[in-house]
């Protein structure tokens, strides 16, 4: 018997013992779990009002009647269009709870960064500093009517519970948090300027912080391009010169450059590239706000699918204005030495010998290559924001400077190789005339062209230089726009 005991003993001694304060955690985990878990339920029924196990618009609007809740049409289309995966035009049991629980994580993100005093509460001086820090300044009664309309108990103070229940059923799919920290096309630069414009949050307007982080943004990219030029020009070069029976290497490349050059004639073309940063991002952004306007938009930021329209549009507008400056930089690109004097000499050049169309030739393949480049490089970026929020935002939406390069890198990367085959065919349609007697294909015949005489892998000449370069320019790109911001003054929150 005492052997028995004794080895008992032992396997006790030898189990682990879970903590007996993680217990009342884990029991208070599940409880909540539970507790959300009937909520929804609880919800789904009482909106349900013909039980036939779907919401739509209409049940979403009677059923929050009921419930002494108001919401426009348009909030409860977006509601819908949100958690609806399998495109019924409703909201079954599951994509309900799906929606609810993926907005209930960013409505506590919020709530959390304006708990100033964490405490769990929140106050009419916490309502005014966080909206201060937004540049949104606010008196105590208009703080006080705001925190009324959530109070359900008349303490004067929002616990979680009030601030979830008031917002659950609204659709801020953009919180001005997760707008602030996770700006794209302004902070980075690749070299190309087909990307969807970034959204601004309304005090970002009303404050003037928008137009300091364009300039900022415009600056980092001219540094960056200046930086990343040697490889581009190669990469123009590649996409002209390069066939089978000249397979024009990277060491090839450069050595050819600088024998044929010297040292600064890496640099050729880079002026103009630099230069047409303002204008095009300027055009811009006006156009973008102006297609947000027609579209109903102006006062919240859009959806994905309405940016990617206003933003293409806006591109299509801005490109279309500044399409000559391109045509310059690739002519200026493969110039030889003494060709030139400079930017207006060789506009004068192409104006007298080939007239005004030579300065849109290759027009069409840029302008269809804005919507796979923006399509994909937002999709990308956009899922992977997503993602990282909903796996890794726990405190706080700001991603951090490398999460940001990563995500950057790999929508920027995915978007050029969607659209490489109409940027080499735009580059050789603008470069035809710098060859004497050559033929001065359309766009359909340069691509039957390329297939016959390369093969698919001629659509792909100079990708290798283009993809070196940029990890280099979202990188320098970042840290120049970082340091752009603190000397013109703008503050992230």
């Amino acid at each position: 018997m005492k052997d028995r005991s004794a080895t008992a003993s032992r396997r006790c001694e030898c189990q682990p013992v879970e903590p007996q304060d993680q217990q009342p955690q884990q029991q208070q985990q599940q409880a909540a779990r539970l507790e959300q878990e009937q909520r929804h339920h609880l919800l789904f029924q009482q909106l349900d009002v013909n039980q036939d196990g779907g919401l739509c618009v209409d049940d979403l609007a009677a059923g929050l009647q009921r419930l002494g809740v108001y919401r426009t049409r348009s909030e409860l289309r977006k509601i819908v269009k949100a958690g609806d995966k399998d495109c019924d035009g409703q909201l079954d049991f599951e994509e309900f709870v799906h929606y609810l629980k993926d907005h209930e994580k960013k409505l506590r993100l919020v709530f959390k960064s304006l708990d100033k005093k964490n405490d769990g509460k929140i106050d009419v001086q916490e309502i005014m500093q966080s909206l201060c820090d937004l540049g949104v300044h606010i008196s105590e009664q208009q703080a006080e009517k705001i925190l009324k309309r959530m109070d359900k108990n008349g303490t004067m103070t929002i616990d979680w519970n009030e601030w979830r229940d008031y917002h659950l059923l609204h659709p801020a799919d953009n919180i001005p948090e997760i707008i602030l920290y996770w700006k794209h096309s302004t902070i980075f630069d690749v070299g190309e300027s087909l990307t969807i414009p970034d959204e601004f949050t309304e005090e970002e307007k009303k404050t003037g912080m928008w137009w300091r982080q364009l300039v900022a943004g415009g600056g980092a990219g001219a540094v960056s391009r200046t930086c990343t030029a040697p490889l581009d020009r190669l990469k123009v070069l590649m996409q002209v010169h390069a066939s089978k029976s000249n397979n024009m290497c990277i060491a090839g490349g450069f050595s050819h450059m600088i024998k044929e050059g010297g040292f600064r004639s890496l640099w050729r073309g880079n002026g103009i590239n630099a230069i047409k940063i303002a204008p095009e991002s300027a055009l811009k952004f006006m156009a973008y706000e102006q297609i947000k306007r027609l579209i109903g938009s102006d006062q919240q930021p859009l959806g994905i699918q309405e940016r990617l329209i206003a933003g293409s549009l806006a591109g299509l507008i801005a490109q279309s204005t500044i399409y000559p400056m391109e045509v310059l930089k690739t002519r200026l690109a493969l110039r030889k030495t003494g060709q030139y004097s400079g930017m207006l000499d060789c506009a004068k050049h192409i104006f007298k010998k080939e007239g005004v169309t030579a300065f849109y030739k290759g027009y069409v393949p840029n302008m269809l290559g804005i919507i796979p480049y923006a399509g994909i490089d937002l999709a990308i970026y956009e899922t992977l924001k997503n993602s990282w929020l909903q796996r890794y935002a726990t405190d706080s939406v700001d991603p951090g400077v490398f999460v940001l390069l990563a995500c950057g890198t790999v929508s920027s990367t995915c978007g050029q190789l969607a659209s490489y085959p109409l940027a080499l065919v735009r580059t050789r349609m603008q470069a035809q005339a710098t060859t004497v007697g050559a033929p001065q294909h359309t766009m359909l015949g340069l691509f039957r062209h390329i297939l016959s005489t390369e093969g698919a892998i001629g659509l792909y000449r100079g990708l290798a230089p283009n993809f070196m370069k940029v990890i280099p320019a979202v990188s320098i790109s970042y840290v120049v726009y970082e340091n752009l911001k603190m000397t013109l003054g703008v503050t992230s929150r």
